[in-house]
């Protein structure tokens, strides 16, 4: 992990809560792992971690070693994380989760290409007595904790940045770009976002984008151009980043003076300068730090065959486990007036990252220098 991660990490963890590893539970079940005498691992402990794709910047750059970093703490780096991404393959990860049983790791983490395919291979899991903690996205199957940031927030966040960009129009007419069916998020952006914006703008076109890809995106776009008129189109809800960079390429395209605003989400470095540049209006900053380490204890704890009362804060329920232990993380909006506030102040990026050659007269145009 670079010196900046690190800072992020360690910055992020130090303000999340106190978590006690101290073993508040019985031994395991006999139909589960071994366990020492005392009934619980000690911490030479294997914990497996499946991520969903490479595309957005995020799982590489932050998760995996924001995750790796912290497991290694709580285990005075006695632990293994085994890691494993599908590349977007629903298919691929629950084929990596079968490895995973085989290399009988402690305690698995998934962030799920499919939330409703990875049910079987969760089932698997849990029948070898391997807990799982679902990340990022709620995949059903019997998991067993949950940790994510507050999804229906993030629509919503997106939806009133919309309206602010919008202004006093009546009812202006918007695209909405929401993300793949098969992440249950998208569903949860995607209501959080109506519900600020149902009412108060006119959806000229509405896609349920394949995948996530930034040229699905594209392609949309490009054909919602083509059906309402690129002057027709006041504003555009984008999920993400990524689907953001696709919308925008294919307005410019178009041959539009005066970009609408577009919405974000990830604060991927692209994204941001964007933002700089006045090209994408916003975007959602989730503090992947804090995220990343409440994996971490999750898996650990549950590895060693602790409960979870001194991490979880709430409980959700998926389609058929009820009670889930689960810790939800607030977002940011992020706009050209708080760069420096959270991306910067976080150690996320350096102003040199974001304002490079390129960017410079934009960065210092929004004062940052």
């Amino acid at each position: 992990m670079n010196t900046r991660m690190r800072r992020a990490a360690v910055a992020v963890a130090a303000t999340t809560m106190a978590v006690s590893l101290a073993a508040c539970g019985s031994a395991k079940e006999s139909g589960d792992k071994a366990s020492t005498d005392s009934g619980k691992k000690g911490d030479d402990l294997k914990i497996g971690l499946l991520l969903p794709e490479n595309v957005t910047a995020r799982y590489e750059k932050f998760d995996k070693p924001i995750i790796e970093k912290k497991v290694s703490e709580l285990t005075g780096g006695k632990a293994e994380v085994v890691y494993a991404n599908a590349k977007q393959d629903a298919t691929t990860q629950s084929q990596q989760v079968d490895t995973m049983i085989t290399n009988k790791v402690d305690a698995l983490i998934i962030d799920a290409v499919d939330a409703k395919a990875i049910e079987n291979s969760v089932k698997k899991a849990k029948d070898e007595g391997i807990p799982v903690v679902a990340f990022d996205r709620l995949a059903e199957g019997p998991i067993d904790a949950y940790t994510s940031f507050d999804n229906e927030e993030v629509g919503r966040v997106q939806g009133k940045a919309l309206l602010e960009a919008l202004g006093d129009a009546a009812k202006p007419t918007v695209v909405m770009m929401n993300g793949s069916i098969t992440d249950p998020n998208a569903a949860l952006f995607k209501k959080g976002a109506k519900s600020v914006l149902d009412g108060k703008v006119t959806y000229g076109k509405e896609y349920d984008t394949k995948e996530w890809k930034p040229e699905n995106a594209n392609s949309n776009m490009e054909g919602a151009i083509t059906a309402l008129g690129k002057d027709k189109i006041a504003g555009v809800y984008s999920a993400n980043d990524g689907m953001a960079g696709g919308i925008i390429q294919a307005l410019k395209s178009a041959g539009l003076s005066k970009l609408p605003p577009v919405t974000g989400q990830d604060a991927e470095l692209a994204g941001v300068q964007r933002i700089v540049t006045g090209e994408q209006f916003m975007s959602v900053y989730k503090p992947y730090p804090q995220e990343g380490v409440v994996a971490a204890e999750m898996a650990v704890a549950l590895a060693k065959g602790e409960k979870l009362d001194s991490i979880a804060t709430s409980k959700v329920d998926n389609a058929g486990t009820k009670g889930i232990a689960t810790v939800l993380v607030p977002v940011v909006s992020l706009t050209k007036d708080n760069i420096k506030d959270t991306v910067i102040k976080d150690g996320i990026y350096t102003l040199d990252e974001i304002c490079s050659a390129k960017y410079k007269a934009a960065c210092d145009s929004a004062g940052l220098k």
